[in-house]
């Protein structure tokens, strides 16, 4: 059972990233030398992919997810993830082969890197509309939407900084 929760995660991990990561500022520390994973792994005892099964005894068995910000507000985060595993427990899906070793030289990154990339995968998906529910989905998307507007039309202070001292 724990196989196929974990097979859930990672298949709609793509889908639930707005909720993991919320914000704009959200997604400044995936990339390159941040040591965020970003792309749908998993592993025991290794740090470096999105879901780790910490090792030990099997009494103490649990998920570690590695991708959330501590901008996202954990209401949303355990529903999405308590979606996404029951999705895989329901629908017996078998996650990826383990991944061991560094996942970040093992793996390219697949996963929404941005917020409007986010919701769109969060928009199109069926699995996050039959669980979290499509009008909220829609609310949600379109206050994301909303700030993310906000936030493409603001001039920030080092774009006023490098176009003025050109001209």
């Amino acid at each position: 059972m724990l196989r196929w929760a974990v097979g859930g995660l990672l298949e709609c991990l793509p889908h639930y990233m707005a909720f993991l990561c919320p914000n704009v500022n959200s997604y400044r520390r995936f990339g390159a030398g941040f040591y965020v994973p970003c792309a749908p792994t998993w592993g025991i005892d290794n740090r470096t992919v999105a879901v780790r099964l910490p090792g030990g005894d099997p009494e103490q068995m649990r998920i570690e997810h590695r991708l959330a910000g501590a901008d996202a507000n954990p209401y949303l985060l355990m529903a999405a993830l308590l979606s996404a595993m029951h999705h895989g427990i329901v629908n017996r899906i078998e996650p990826p082969p383990m991944t061991e070793g560094n996942a970040y030289d093992q793996h390219e990154p697949t996963l929404p890197s941005n917020l409007r990339d986010a919701l769109r995968e969060l928009e199109n998906s069926a699995v996050m509309k039959e669980y979290i529910g499509e009008d909220y989905l829609d609310v949600f998307g379109w206050c994301k939407e909303s700030e993310l507007d906000e936030f493409e039309k603001t001039i920030s202070d080092l774009e006023y900084m490098w176009y003025l001292h050109t001209v």
